[in-house]
């Protein structure tokens, strides 16, 4: 019998993406909870989320939080990118490195994995690089910035899922991720 976690998530798109990756060797069950975010850095942002999810659910849990850094920025908008994006939208975000040649970008997914109740979260995190383009590719808002990042020259929201979960930030730590599993988690 696989492994399960409980992924904590309201995002459909993250959750198919989880899914997609992960199963059949580890089931993904969805909790949509709304767990209050702290600032800090990536790391402690995804920890704190993953201690408060553990401690509600009381079993092994799985979250997620993503950062969408601008190198000439120093690396913001970084883990706020949903409230920039929500803010001020694609074409604002590309506005913010109007000023700057340089347009690079990092996409970073950190997850954060606890037993349950009361055990420490583990983060996994993945990095792809790229850069922020006008957009291209569908721009339906459950996309967030996919159309503004492009990495070897196609946007996200221009790659095939099945593509994209190939060389993405989410895929690089959800690879992490499996491999603590065969060797930490017992039926992986």
């Amino acid at each position: 019998m696989a492994p399960h976690v409980h992924f904590i998530t309201g995002n459909s798109n993250k959750l198919r993406e989880v899914k997609a990756i992960l199963e059949p060797e580890i089931e993904v069950r969805s909790l949509p909870i709304d767990l209050e975010e702290v600032q800090g850095s990536m790391e402690e942002v995804t920890r704190s989320k993953c201690q408060r999810a553990a401690d509600i659910v009381d079993g092994p849990v799985l979250v997620e939080d993503t950062a969408l850094c601008f190198n000439a920025l120093g690396g913001l908008p970084g883990v706020y990118i949903k409230w920039f994006l929500s803010a001020i939208g694609l074409e604002g975000l590309n506005n913010l490195l109007a000023a700057y040649s340089d347009k690079s970008a990092d996409a970073v997914c950190t997850f954060g994995y606890s037993e349950g109740r009361g055990t420490t979260p583990i983060l996994f995190q993945g990095r792809c690089p790229g850069k922020i383009v006008p957009a291209r590719g569908s721009t339906r808002f459950e996309l967030g910035w996919d159309p503004i990042f492009e990495h070897d020259d196609k946007t996200f929201a221009e790659m095939e899922p099945e593509d994209k979960n190939k060389i993405s930030h989410r895929a690089k730590a959800l690879g992490k991720l499996q491999e603590y599993f065969k060797e930490h988690v017992a039926g992986a």
